[in-house]
């Protein structure tokens, strides 16, 4: 045991000391925001503080809820950095072609075409960025595809856009839509002009867009192809270790009766059961906004002809969508925690039922009033500044205002303090078991204190460093640490209920914390490609990112051997379905994160697939089926141990297990897959604005595709009512068999 926690200190420390470095890099590195954008002639196109203040306009109105920039954020409205240098560099041929030739530039023969091509790419790439000065200065014919662009937006944005999702009245203020304006023309600078002394682009040529010569760079082909090796090297190196791991594990015979039958609920775990009702209204809640934001997809002003998006718009549904499931998979993890806290020591210390009830506080307070300040912002009702600190951040995961994400802080840190009271006792034995809780204790220390990477950025922080932070709390929390205390809750219930020995869980679940973290941590770049880094962030994150996958190819294995154990005695069946969620979040690790992850994740496929629907198939298969199934797990599993007397009715939970699983699949095999590819096609084969575009996206045959998102949808929202039924049913009696139940026998 002493060699795994050096190995995990050491895998740790170096990681963060190399994704630390990387982010200095990007510091240093990132494209300039100019103090002012001047013509050629002197004359200013935008002010000082105009793209920054353009970019909190961006924020308020829903940020990355609305479209995308630099290919993160939402799906149905387009890619303003794309869209904007798309429209920039049509208007600018098509002038150039009409003065030119007389005619429009898809008129022209294809010679004509490459040398006006070739002379936009001159005029685009070419960096005007004054250092001294902190100007750009552009050609006169620039002003005016930014006033053609600028007419555009002020039309989609206040007039609204149904095939954008977008309503009415958005962003109207004039001031407000230049500033807008300022920001899409700035990210797209960045898009298309050069490093000093390179030959890509500030996004290392991101997006592909031909007209400009946006095409991918070497390294992105270069790197794609050692972030295979790579990731085949794992698999290899894996797969020997695991075949020779396996012969010397012995685990013990099953004891004959249930270890934690006659375990009577303390006081705080009989208080962590409201965190559980909770966990379940929040889980019906998300699911419906789930159906109304993919229905926007296909009817972006309204819900089968009702006009929801007066009162519920696009960017709200969305928003609360993702908070929500943030919120209800959190606060299950949180009060999984608190349950199994005593659990682990024998022992409860005094005060802890108050602490539970503050923080079930808390946590409401945090879930209302995100949610209320992210729907005002949307709506207009608070200013760009006041936004930001109370209402809509804008970014994806991270939206909810300043004040809640604090207050949320604060949460996880009462949440440390309260886990680590009850831990103490069982820290201070020794034993074998001594192993495993010090490893929870790290995972818990981890979970409170890595979410304040979100903190770190304030309200006019440059694009890329914001990203980068972002990607701390998105991956790296969520994605990494809450994945090694999954890994070592679950080897503690195993131990719990003596199904596995306490030094081999211990063992098992050191290292596979450090296995995935090995690769996890610095495997955060993969995110950021084309966020205006330099080239170390891919070469670093397309070689980590390879290796994440490694450990998730043989989590086959493992769930086998949980399934195994729920077979092993008679008894173990009172835990058989808490168990195969379990096993399906081992199921969903090797489909949603590593067969759909690594398929977005090397650079060349992520040049093309960014931001296109093959992201929410990765995102829905591993956040849900990975975070979600684990979080209703361990929701079970403590509701179980809660009440150890009673025998469950499992005809709804095998109803909701199956239906939760098949309809999810469903949701990525028969729409979500199809679309994505459909899209990735369209950006090799033309360009990624095309792919994002409604005229692509409005076709008969993508929208018989976003159609077909039905079918899983229904199954999957089934199957969360049927949980949400037998969860209440608990509280009610009606999920427990009687004494004369028939099935009892």
């Amino acid at each position: 045991m002493h060699r795994l926690w050096i190995a995990f200190t050491f895998v740790v420390v170096s990681s963060l000391l190399v994704l630390g470095w990387i982010g200095t890099r990007i510091y240093q590195e990132m494209p300039p925001i100019p103090a002012q954008v001047v013509v050629s002639d002197g004359t200013v196109l935008i002010g000082e503080g105009e793209i920054l203040a353009g970019q909190n306009v961006w924020q308020s109105m829903g940020g990355m809820e609305v479209g995308s920039i630099w290919g993160h954020g939402s799906y149905v409205a387009p890619d303003w950095t794309a869209d904007w240098l798309h429209r920039e560099a049509v208007f600018i041929l098509d002038r150039w072609s009409s003065a030119g030739h007389g005619s429009d530039f898809d008129s022209l023969d294809n010679e004509q075409q490459a040398q006006l091509i070739a002379r936009l790419t001159k005029l685009l790439h070419t960096n005007t960025f004054d250092p001294s000065t902190g100007t750009v200065t552009i050609d006169p014919i620039r002003v005016e595809a930014f006033e053609s662009n600028l007419a555009h937006y002020t039309e989609v944005f206040s007039k609204g856009n149904a095939d954008y999702a977008i309503p009415a009245g958005a962003v109207s203020d004039p001031e407000r839509l230049r500033k807008l304006s300022a920001f899409f023309f700035w990210t797209a600078w960045a898009a298309s002009t050069d490093r000093p002394n390179d030959i890509s682009t500030y996004t290392n040529n991101w997006p592909h867009e031909p007209l400009i010569g946006n095409r991918p760079t070497g390294d992105t082909i270069v790197w794609t192809g050692v972030s295979i090796i790579m990731l085949l090297a794992g698999i290899s190196a894996m797969g020997w270790w695991y075949a020779a791991k396996r012969s010397e594990e012995e685990e013990p015979t099953p004891p004959e009766s249930d270890p934690l039958a006659l375990w009577e609920a303390t006081p705080s775990q009989k208080a962590t059961i409201k965190y559980f009702w909770v966990v379940a209204a929040l889980i019906l809640v998300q699911m419906l906004l789930g159906v109304i934001t993919a229905h926007y997809g296909v009817e972006g002003d309204g819900f089968y002809g009702f006009p929801l998006s007066d009162w519920l718009p696009y960017s709200v549904s969305r928003t609360w969508h993702v908070q929500m499931g943030l919120f209800w998979i959190a606060t299950a993890w949180l009060a999984a925690g608190l349950f199994i806290g005593p659990l682990v020591s024998g022992e409860e210390p005094k005060g802890q039922t108050l602490g539970v009830n503050i923080l079930f506080g808390a946590l409401l307070l945090v879930v209302v009033g995100s949610l209320s300040g992210e729907w005002l912002s949307i709506h207009n009702k608070l200013t760009d500044t006041v936004s930001f600190y109370l209402g809509h951040q804008g970014y994806e995961y991270v939206d909810l205002g300043r004040v809640w994400q604090i207050a949320l802080m604060v949460g996880l840190l009462f949440w440390l303090f309260l886990m680590i009271r009850v831990l103490l006792p069982a820290l201070r034995r020794t034993g074998e078991t001594k192993q495993l809780v010090a490893l929870l204790a790290v995972a818990t220390g981890a979970i409170a204190l890595f979410y304040g990477a979100g903190l770190t950025w304030g309200q006019h922080t440059h694009l890329s460093m914001v990203e980068y932070w972002r990607w701390w709390v998105v991956h790296l929390w969520v994605e990494g640490f809450f994945e090694v205390f999954a890994t070592t809750v679950i080897a503690f219930i195993f131990m719990r209920l003596n199904l596995i020995r306490p030094g081999i869980a211990a063992a098992s679940a050191l290292l596979s914390a450090t296995i995935f973290l090995s690769g996890g941590i610095i495997g955060t770049c993969h995110h950021l490609y084309f966020s205006g880094t330099p080239t170390v962030a891919l070469v670093w994150g397309s070689v980590f990112s390879a290796l994440e996958v490694v450990p998730l190819v043989l989590l086959g294995f493992d769930a086998t051997e949980d399934l195994r154990r729920s077979r092993t005695s008679p008894w173990v069946q009172r835990y058989k379905w808490p168990i195969y969620f379990f096993v399906s979040v081992a199921f969903w690790n090797m489909i949603g994160a590593g067969l759909f992850g690594f398929m977005i994740n090397p650079p060349i496929a992520l040049y093309y697939m960014q931001g296109l629907n093959t992201t929410p198939l990765h995102a829905h298969a591993a956040l849900f089926g990975v975070y979600g199934m684990l979080g209703i797990g361990l929701m079970l599993i403590c509701l179980r141990v809660l009440i150890p007397g009673k025998e469950w009715k499992d005809g709804l939970l095998r109803f909701s297990f199956w239906s939760l699983n098949s309809g999810l699949m469903a949701m990525c095999v028969l729409s979500l897959l199809p679309v994505g590819l459909l899209q990735t096609q369209a950006s090799v084969e033309h360009s990624y604005w095309y792919a994002r575009s409604s005229e692509f996206m409005q076709t008969d045959l993508m929208q018989t595709l976003r159609w077909m998102r039905v079918p899983g949808d229904t199954v999957f929202f089934l199957g969360a009512v049927a949980l949400v039924l037998f969860v209440a049913g608990l509280k009610t009696g009606h999920s427990f068999k009687t004494v004369d139940d028939p099935s009892r026998n």
